[in-house]
């Protein structure tokens, strides 16, 4: 028996996240998910930036997965 697993994930809107919880989440974002891009002459208020304008944009969102109950953000497709 395999074990496929389906991720269930609710879209989290922005105006639901507080806005210091919401600088804290991209925060460790960027630390987590960039941190190849250290040496690419952005500095860590570049990339929060980035994000948060693609979160703004609805080119990002905030996801939160039920499975790992874990939260991450990804792109709009």
């Amino acid at each position: 028996m395999s074990d496929n697993r389906i991720e269930e994930g609710i879209d989290i809107p922005l105006e639901r996240i507080n806005p210091d919880t919401l600088l804290n989440m991209v925060t460790e974002f960027v630390s987590r998910e960039w941190s190849e891009l250290t040496d690419s002459g952005y500095t860590t208020d570049d990339k929060i930036s980035q994000v948060m304008q693609q979160l703004k944009d609805n080119r990002a969102k905030v996801v939160f997965d039920m499975t790992s109950k874990s939260w991450n953000i990804i792109t709009c497709r």
